[in-house]
């Protein structure tokens, strides 16, 4: 399957040195909103879909808060759907759409593909989108699915994949595609892997933040780790699953290529090492 990586939206808070891990703290941070386009056999599966274009046209419904901290570029030209029809396909060619999760800068493009079917973990549908379950005050963004998705749910079966549980293929029936729960950071959030050029791209979303944490020795720039233990809805939880991945890339990091959805490192390093020529 030919894999395309997507920075879906630019941010750019203030403290370089305490977001990346270099450069000033006077000088912006650069995170990006890394998404996957993959052409699979059962059409375009987009994973995850960062800012939306309804987001951009009215950036308070992002949260006047967040868009304060974060400071988003709001370029059109990065949202998800604007990159589909500039490699040459129509939105309408988007046939799944494989969420980590529901926050605000990973679900924003959902409307922007109002025909694909959106695949979610149960629970995370059960908080954000129910309410079942109550979900920490301003944390979810309603307007970004008010148009009524054509919703799959995960979260029940599943199989074994390196040691983690509960991992079922895409809609059972692709089995390159993957969702793997990865709880912790919201309690239904996923991370989806996509079987290529011989191993495995695991996305795990916002299950860790920067590069180092899946280091050996794992270092986070101050900012950042405070930014990630105040997102946290199961901090013990988010720390184990982070412990796993870890321990993932040490045992299979020649076959595993593991990424999350914020480093620009992670990014850069999809677009120009292993997983590059998918991308050109």
């Amino acid at each position: 399957m030919r894999i395309h990586h997507l920075n879906t939206g630019t941010m750019c808070p203030i403290g370089k040195r305490l977001v990346n891990g270099s450069g000033s703290i006077f000088q912006r941070a650069r995170m990006v909103c890394h998404c996957l386009l993959v052409e699979s056999n059962d059409g375009l599966v987009l994973v995850d879909t960062g800012i939306g274009l309804d987001d951009i046209a009215d950036p308070p419904r992002l949260g006047r808060k967040w868009v304060r901290q974060t400071t988003p570029r709001l370029d059109p030209a990065e949202t998800a759907v604007r990159q589909v029809q500039a490699l040459g396909f129509s939105p309408s060619d988007v046939r799944h759409v494989l969420l980590t999760h529901l926050d605000r800068d990973h679900a924003g493009g959902v409307p922007d593909f109002p025909n694909a079917k959106v695949h979610v973990h149960r629970r995370e549908y059960e908080m954000a989108v129910t309410r079942q379950v109550a979900p920490p005050a301003g944390r979810y963004i309603s307007a970004q699915w008010q148009h009524g998705p054509d919703w799959a749910f995960y979260g029940e079966g599943g199989e074994d994949w390196f040691g983690f549980a509960g991992v079922r293929a895409l809609g059972d029936r692709e089995p390159d595609i993957l969702m793997i729960p990865l709880p912790g950071h919201t309690l239904g959030h996923c991370g989806i892997a996509v079987r290529h050029n011989g191993g495995w791209l695991l996305h795990a979303g916002d299950a860790y933040f920067h590069h180092a944490q899946l280091d050996a020795r794992p270092r986070m720039p101050l900012v950042l780790g405070m930014f990630q233990r105040r997102a946290d809805m199961d901090r013990a939880t988010r720390i184990q699953n982070q412990e796993r991945l870890r321990q993932l890339k040490a045992a299979h990091g020649a076959t595993v290529t593991i990424v999350n959805s914020h480093d620009p490192v992670d990014y850069e390093t999809c677009r120009r090492g292993r997983h590059a020529a998918a991308a050109a």
